[in-house]
């Protein structure tokens, strides 16, 4: 209970700012609305582990993964809302979208194997052979993903076809079968609840959060940039991974706990859909929320430096896949996607060698592990 109210009194600084009844420097406002997101989110995993009491096993963590990244969702609208107004925003919006997806892949899925090591000293983590459907769709995404810089837009055309995507990906995972949770902490407590009172709290948890997350995301994204400009960070980083790592981090606790009590399947599962969200919702809505903005259909411009981070990003991606193909990943394949992404954070100027050792590894991963792409292909079904 104490991590509940915890979490709800981590939102009340950042909401006083917002509302104006607290007045701050851009620095710090930024923190305090980076912090009441964080627990926003908090609140907001909570309730997607609990409503795993009453959906199938499928359905249920493509519905964490989508909720835990919500407040993701409401930073990057933010963005491309802004861009109508001033197009430099148009950057930043992509740059907290790439951020997002990487961090998930170079950040979230070695730390999955890191976890299973030390406890267990496994070496590899498996999936069940169901989400190899979310493997094949994750892999159709990432290759459409490079359409996107080569056009040099994102438009409604494509929000058409990511949403499309997505709810292919939906329709599947929910015929998956049902399977008994294992929640911990305040995910614990509120599951033990009867239905009805459950229920109740897991909605007051969602509106409390959604609340919050759409108060204070507009000015936590000015914050952020004025932040970078007044001293002098360059805005397009520091909006490229703070404002994600604030968002995703409870998705990333939430995880870790999945692969430390052992349940490392759920948690990768997690993972990839949480991958898959983002490379079709999250991008589809910048087109939709921009388009809204202008009041006329307008397609979000790209320029080099956001069509060089796409890039990278879609060939990080589409690595991934390559090592998750024989769904599972091992210590080796996880040192790599840590490796690369973390050279490309310390090195930025080598985002353009490191997309090219992502396109040369990807072929030699798939080589490996040629025997087990047609038990994932069965997963869809489609024959």
């Amino acid at each position: 209970m104490r991590w509940i109210l915890l979490a709800v009194l981590t939102t009340i600084p950042g909401s006083a700012v917002a509302l104006g009844m607290v007045r701050a420097s851009d620095p710090m406002s930024a923190l305090l609305f980076g912090i009441a997101i964080v627990g926003a989110a908090f609140l907001l995993s909570w309730a997607a582990e609990v409503a795993q009491l009453d959906f199938s096993q499928g359905l249920a963590l493509a519905l964490l993964a989508l909720i835990a990244v919500l407040p993701e969702y409401a930073v990057d609208a933010t963005f491309a809302w802004l861009a109508a107004e001033d197009p430099s925003y148009a950057s930043y919006a992509v740059a907290n979208m790439t951020g997002a997806n990487r961090l998930l892949i170079g950040i979230a899925w070695p730390m999955v194997l890191v976890i299973a090591f030390l406890r267990f000293r496994r070496t590899y983590v498996e999936l069940e052979e169901g989400h190899g459907l979310e493997v094949i769709v994750l892999l159709i995404v990432s290759l459409y993903a490079f359409l996107l810089p080569i056009k040099g837009t994102i438009s409604l055309l494509d929000f058409g076809i990511l949403f499309g995507m997505f709810g292919f990906y939906i329709l599947r995972v929910a015929r998956l079968p049902a399977e008994q949770p294992h929640l911990v902490g305040p995910a614990q407590f509120v599951g033990g609840l009867r239905p009805v009172r459950r229920r109740l709290v897991i909605t007051s948890f969602a509106l409390c959060a959604a609340a919050v997350i759409l108060l204070v995301a507009k000015p936590f994204a000015k914050a952020l940039v004025n932040t970078g400009e007044a001293l002098g960070i360059d805005e397009f980083l520091l909006v490229q991974w703070l404002a994600p790592l604030a968002s995703e981090a409870p998705e990333f606790v939430v995880v870790a706990l999945f692969a430390w009590r052992g349940a490392t399947t759920p948690a990768l599962g997690t993972l990839v859909s949480s991958k898959i969200n983002q490379w079709t919702l999250l991008v589809a809505m910048l087109p939709l929320v921009y388009s809204v903005a202008l009041g006329r259909p307008e397609a979000l411009p790209l320029d080099p430096r956001q069509q060089e981070e796409m890039v990278l990003t879609a060939a990080q991606s589409i690595f991934a896949v390559a090592l998750l193909l024989d769904l599972r990943l091992s210590l080796v394949g996880a040192g790599l996607l840590f490796s690369l992404f973390a050279a490309q954070l310390v090195a930025p100027e080598t985002r353009g060698v490191i997309s090219w050792l992502y396109g040369l590894g990807t072929p030699i991963a798939l080589l490996l592990g040629r025997h087990h792409i047609s038990k994932a292909l069965h997963q869809l079904k489609l024959w």
